[in-house]
């Protein structure tokens, strides 16, 4: 059986944006995709907190642990929560 491709494929930036990303990785001299590779890990970097935050808020909302809710958007198992199943859950009573 053939080896899963380890490759992220990404939506189309834009003419604007794959310029930049071009003009940017030659005078790095590094190739585009290890470039935009690397410009994506410094934003998530920048970003980290931020996520898990916003993690640990839908984990709460749940009613699940945080490492369980991690887990969940990591595999992307995380189910969307209606409305009226979130007025359903413990704790929620007004």
């Amino acid at each position: 059986m053939p080896r899963k491709d380890d490759r992220l494929t990404v939506a189309p930036l834009g003419e604007w944006y794959e310029d930049l990303l071009s003009a940017d990785s030659t005078i790095n001299a590094r190739s585009v995709a290890v470039q935009a590779s690397s410009l994506l890990g410094s934003k998530l970097q920048e970003r980290e907190a931020k996520i898990k935050e916003r993690v640990q808020y839908l984990a709460k909302k749940r009613g699940i642990s945080f490492d369980e809710c991690w887990k969940q958007c990591v595999t992307g198992t995380l189910e969307k929560i209606t409305p009226e199943e979130w007025a359903e859950m413990p704790g929620t009573e007004e």
